[in-house]
């Protein structure tokens, strides 16, 4: 295989001390960025689709629980650059801090924002629709199941509507709530009807793993894989002609292919039910795929590798799987490391990458959720990002790494 894009990268000029692993310290000359670049025609190969954070204002209030204060103007345009970039938005989704932070008042704000600045320049967006506008008393123990059920169709509906109507793609997300009320698959098959009748152009279904929210162990009325996989496909076979794929995150790339292509066989006139890869672990091999089929791409650390990841759809364009997988394998091992266990923290991640980029002004997110990694855990996210070539301002994310160094004691 072709050498990383990035491991001839000469020096920028700016120097870091980062700590090791051993307690000694490593000094390091941050690399020029990778050899980037933005398309000048669609990309054409894959359909792919960045899920983006939501960036807090620098002086709201972001303690756990407290209403969602957002920089609507840094949130914005971090949307843009990735449209520059040729890629899609996945908005309003669980890298947006669904369920972890973003109220139903800013997710609605949200996705009419984010749509509109879409429409305004004709790019692709889809939006997360789900349930998390519900009181949890509303399907607590002890509540009628029947009840639970109609309130979780009902709060479904709401959203698919505001996404609708904001002009975007709908994802149907995951619920909560559905997998605390859902007594069997059958009671999964129920909501699902109801709601997909109310699609009006097909949507993404998305199955979320425990590994990214404990509270979605058992979904599809399964706790193991295999009989949940059925119940899914039964219900994408039903529902064909209202989905235009799946997103699956399970971290699972063996398990991924064999669905891959059990949905392939789905053909509804001309157009079979694509999988989104939500594999943040594996996605190079997934995305390339081999000679039955290919998945294309819906995926959080596509937020923070957009530079690299358009430059390799778009030398996959051009003919080159060789160089679009050399490519992505070079981000892999920050994938890994931003998407390590607990899974669920990765958005710090994201926002720390951010940070360092200069695309917000502080080193935040929404629920105080930028203290859910450890300083250590994010000198190694610099370093890898550095390995990778998407440090894209040297010497703001050198100055940056300074400062953070600093204020958490690690100065040597």
């Amino acid at each position: 295989m072709s050498p990383s894009p990035a491991a001839e990268l000469p020096g920028s000029g700016f120097h870091v001390d980062l700590p090791t692993a051993d307690g000694g310290w490593e000094h390091r000359e941050v690399r020029v960025p990778g050899p980037w670049t933005t398309p000048d025609r669609p990309l054409t190969s894959r359909v792919a689709f960045a899920a983006a954070h939501v960036v807090p204002r620098a002086a709201a209030d972001n303690t756990p629980g407290a209403p969602a204060d957002v920089d609507w103007d840094a949130t914005l345009a971090f949307r843009h650059r990735i449209w520059d970039h040729g890629l899609g938005v996945a908005d309003a989704m669980d890298t947006a801090q669904r369920g972890m932070g973003l109220d139903w008042a800013a997710t609605g704000e949200l996705v009419r924002r984010s749509s509109a600045e879409a429409r305004g320049r004709g790019a692709q967006i889809a939006c997360g629709a789900g349930t998390d506008q519900l009181d949890p008393a509303t399907y607590a123990p002890g509540v009628d199941p029947a009840a639970a059920l109609d309130a979780v169709v009902t709060a479904y509906r709401e959203q698919v509507a505001l996404v609708q109507d904001a002009g975007a793609q709908v994802v149907l997300m995951a619920s909560r709530a559905l997998a605390a009320a859902a007594r069997d698959p059958e009671d999964y098959a129920e909501v699902y009807d109801a709601v997909l009748e109310d699609v009006e152009a097909p949507a993404i279904l998305h199955w979320l793993g425990p590994m990214f929210d404990p509270a979605l162990e058992g979904y599809w009325g399964a706790t193991d894989v295999a009989s949940a996989t059925n119940v899914f496909v039964d219900l994408v076979r039903a529902h064909a002609d209202r989905i235009d794929g799946v997103k699956v995150s399970l971290l699972d790339a063996e398990h991924e292919v064999a669905l891959r292509r059990r949905l392939a066989a789905i053909d509804v006139q001309g157009h079979p039910v694509r999988l989104y890869t939500g594999d943040d672990f594996n996605y190079p091999e997934l995305i390339l795929g081999d000679e039955l089929g290919h998945s294309d791409a819906l995926l959080g650390i596509f937020a923070a590798i957009f530079p690299a990841a358009s430059t390799a759809l778009q030398a996959l364009d051009a003919g080159s799987g060789v160089r679009a997988r050399t490519i992505l394998d070079s981000t892999q091992a920050l994938g890994r490391h931003v998407f390590a266990a607990p899974t669920y923290y990765y958005k710090t991640g994201i926002a720390f990458w951010s940070w360092l980029n200069g695309f917000q002004q502080g080193f935040q997110l929404v629920g105080g959720l930028h203290a859910g990694r450890s300083a250590v855990h994010l000198v190694e996210l610099f370093r890898l990002a550095d390995d990778a070539g998407l440090l894209l301002d040297p010497a703001l994310a050198a100055s940056r790494m300074h400062a953070f160094l600093d204020v958490n004691g690690l100065e040597p």
